[in-house]
């Protein structure tokens, strides 16, 4: 990953809105693949041209292929893993923890019992990017049955391949990045009953994962490890105190790393947020009680949120912390919990915060999370990616000047 020269590097957190057209072969149950493959294909290349247009300097393909699979983010890996199985019934086991909201869902108990807000980590379903026709979502429980195997080496290949065509004739400063779920993402929730222990299980996770990583870094571009979980999980467990949860989450930082092991270091990116929800996020575990673990993973760059209401402040944090030689942080100064439009102004602010703590060659500008599918229509989406680029050379002429 290109390290910052003279000015501030940007980029995002992954999905973008999905063009109209495409978005209504997604949803046709009875649709016509090669037509959709071949628009899709298109989408890609339009998705592309709209980032650099806007600023951004490491851009990918908006997460389309993402956008067929229902689950939000995590919801395309299933078709391209085996070795679990889903139950329902009475022949699901007893779930293995609480859902993502339940420490704010304890507080805000009529907020919930309204209706008028998810329980989940996603926040309210946005036109643009839901597929009724898609791959439905998982409703039991995951169970892990036998050993875990990557098999989705062909629809990996297909999406690096659009990626590269996309990137061609953009200039030498661009690069590509996809985005891949994390190795807690993808097991952590399951129940195992095949390997002797979680650290087992989660550690043949991570090996599953990382095929998937491979492909895309042996192809030259970044790759954004999907990892909500790591700060997620304090509100999975609402009866841990955060010594429990920091000794889970260093048991977390060695699955990681064995998911990174043998990948360059200079190609990965580590995205963690607090889930994309619309709740009231009081309960969010604070980054200073765990950043000293977030940097011990082996990324280049460490994606955080840093614009929404709940974390803007944190920016603090990082004068207390050691961050490793070469390493970078990628903080949200995009806020996808808003569909408020951030000025320039606050966002070279927000970047020159983090300059002030880090150095200015440390920090590159980013969204909290992805906005394609929490932003309430493409317009803005593109007005906000549009304000990260003209914040991000504001705060360089500043930095530079």
């Amino acid at each position: 990953m290109k390290r910052n020269d003279g000015r501030i590097r940007t980029s995002h957190g992954g999905n973008l809105p999905l063009p109209a057209d495409l978005n209504a072969m997604l949803a046709t149950p009875e649709r016509d693949e090669a037509a959709v493959r071949s628009r899709l294909a298109e989408a890609v290349q339009e998705v592309v041209d709209l980032q650099a247009e806007c600023g951004v300097d490491v851009l990918n393909d908006g997460e389309y292929v993402k956008a067929g699979a229902a689950g939000a983010y995590a919801g395309y890996i299933h078709a391209r893993v085996t070795g679990w199985e889903v139950r329902t019934g009475d022949d699901a086991p007893p779930a293995k923890r609480a859902g993502t909201a339940e420490r704010d869902r304890r507080l805000f108990p009529g907020v919930y019992e309204s209706g008028l807000w998810m329980s989940g980590s996603g926040g309210p379903v946005r036109p643009g990017f839901a597929t009724p026709g898609a791959v439905p979502r998982h409703r039991g429980t995951r169970v892990c049955v036998e050993p875990v195997r990557y098999v989705g080496h062909e629809a990996i290949a297909a999406d690096i391949t659009a990626l590269q065509h996309a990137l061609k004739g953009k200039n030498g400063d661009t690069e590509g990045f996809i985005a891949a779920l994390g190795p807690l993402s993808l097991g952590a929730g399951a129940v195992n009953e095949h390997y002797a222990s979680e650290e087992e299980y989660l550690m043949a996770v991570a090996e599953v994962v990382r095929e998937e990583y491979r492909a895309i870094t042996d192809a030259g571009l970044i790759v954004q490890v999907d990892e909500p979980e790591f700060l997620t999980t304090w509100t999975f467990y609402p009866e841990w105190e955060v010594a429990d949860l920091r000794r889970y989450l260093e048991m977390a930082v060695r699955v990681i790393n064995h998911a990174l092991e043998g990948i360059p270091l200079e190609q990965v990116r580590f995205h963690s947020c607090w889930g994309s929800g619309h709740r009231p996020h009081t309960t969010d575990i604070g980054l200073r009680e765990v950043v000293d673990l977030l940097v011990r993973i082996n990324a280049q760059c460490y994606a955080i949120e840093a614009g929404n209401v709940r974390h803007a402040h944190e920016w603090r944090v990082w004068e207390d912390v050691d961050l490793p030689e070469g390493r970078m942080v990628m903080p949200g100064v995009i806020s996808h919990a808003t569909d408020l439009v951030e000025h320039p102004e606050l966002v070279a602010e927000r970047l020159t915060n983090f300059a002030s703590v880090l150095g200015r060659e440390n920090v590159q500008a980013g969204t909290d999370c992805g906005i394609g599918s929490r932003v309430g229509h493409e317009e803005i989406v593109w007005a906000k990616l549009r304000a990260l680029g003209q914040g991000a050379a504001l705060a360089s002429s500043r930095l530079w000047s």
